[in-house]
């Protein structure tokens, strides 16, 4: 007995690095972003550990440009970042 497939597909598949209005498609796991080295200049980007800002708790306010930030460590051990 032979099947025969009559499906016939409403829109075109899409593979790794086809276009589709405009947006570049790429494989999973791959980052095209251009690769930074440091801050302006060449200066090196400073570090600061999430627990100096935090001390034992879950949260620290930053302040920008008169506007306070809350920096949150969730559950999950992610940072959330809101205005």
């Amino acid at each position: 007995m032979t099947l025969k497939s009559t499906c016939k597909l409403s829109r075109p598949s899409i593979g790794s690095g086809q276009q589709v209005k405009g947006l570049p498609m790429v494989g999973r796991g791959e980052n095209k972003a251009p690769k930074r080295s440091g801050g302006s200049l060449g200066q090196p980007v400073p570090r600061v550990a999430v627990s100096d800002l935090m001390g034992a708790g879950r949260e620290a306010v930053l302040v920008h440009d008169g506007f306070d930030y809350r920096l949150r460590l969730t559950s999950n051990g992610k940072l959330i970042l809101t205005k």
